[in-house]
């Protein structure tokens, strides 16, 4: 028997808590070699009042190599299991969607893990190179940083796309890119969301094991889901147009 009134309200309001949570919980959990590689190698070093910047790069290279065999099949399992909710499946098992998420698309996570932390390494280099350069080549990092931030929105777009998807990882990873130029306000919402999810955890560092990540997952797979639907429209727009003009063809004939 469905609740109503104000505490059908709150019974939902506590389902959805306890969905999001949950989730997030286990991002967080099966993800935690590589927090605690960038914790300790990146973050601690930070905190130094007076930081070895070699000794940090030295952390952020060690922590990276945990990307795409941790983070990248935690994250695919996250939108696999936000993807069921945004399309109105809201009451899906959350342990076994998750890791079968998890499973299914651990290859090719895994795969677009190794390919955008290798390019990710190479941009990095590449403005540390310029950046300490001669006067006026710095101009150069400026311009390596602006693919950092796209390859980073494009990233949103990526993971949806895995869990929506049966494409090879190279397809994936190029559709996720020309989505985020194709589509730049739906692109640019994502990007924004996420920097105020993650400004407002900063603050309250509480929600960083429970909501902040599966928040950013859920309204970049809504926003792509936007994008899919208004392309599928067209599409059958297209074909419907084609049918009538084969049709017309034909009874002219």
């Amino acid at each position: 028997m469905e609740m109503r009134g104000m505490m059908g309200g709150f019974y939902k309001i506590s389902e959805w808590i306890m969905r999001l949570s949950v989730t997030n919980l286990l991002w967080v959990l099966t993800s935690l070699p590589f927090w605690y590689l960038f914790f300790f190698g990146v973050i601690v070093p930070l905190s130094n009042t007076d930081p070895v910047w070699d000794q940090v790069f030295s952390g952020l290279l060690v922590s990276t190599v945990a990307v795409p065999f941790v983070l990248f099949p935690a994250t695919s399992a996250m939108f696999t299991t936000v993807r069921k909710w945004v399309m109105g499946d809201v009451d899906v098992p959350l342990l076994k969607t998750f890791f079968r998420g998890y499973k299914e698309n651990y290859k090719v996570s895994m795969f677009g893990g190794i390919l955008y932390s290798l390019i990710f390494l190479v941009i990095f280099l590449d403005i540390r190179f310029y950046f300490n350069g001669a006067p006026g080549i710095e101009l150069i990092s400026y311009v390596f940083m602006g693919i950092a931030l796209l390859l980073v929105v494009s990233m949103f777009n990526f993971f949806s796309m895995v869990v929506h998807y049966h494409m090879k990882t190279l397809q994936l990873l190029k559709n996720a890119v020309l989505i985020t130029i194709g589509r730049p306000f739906r692109s640019l919402s994502s990007a924004i969301a996420a920097a105020g999810i993650a400004w407002i955890s900063m603050r309250f560092t509480f929600l960083l094991p429970f909501f902040s990540a599966v928040f950013i997952a859920y309204l970049s797979f809504f926003n792509f889901y936007q994008i899919y639907l208004k392309l599928k429209e067209q599409q059958e727009r297209q074909q419907q147009e084609q049918l009538e003009e084969a049709e017309e063809a034909e009874t002219k004939n």
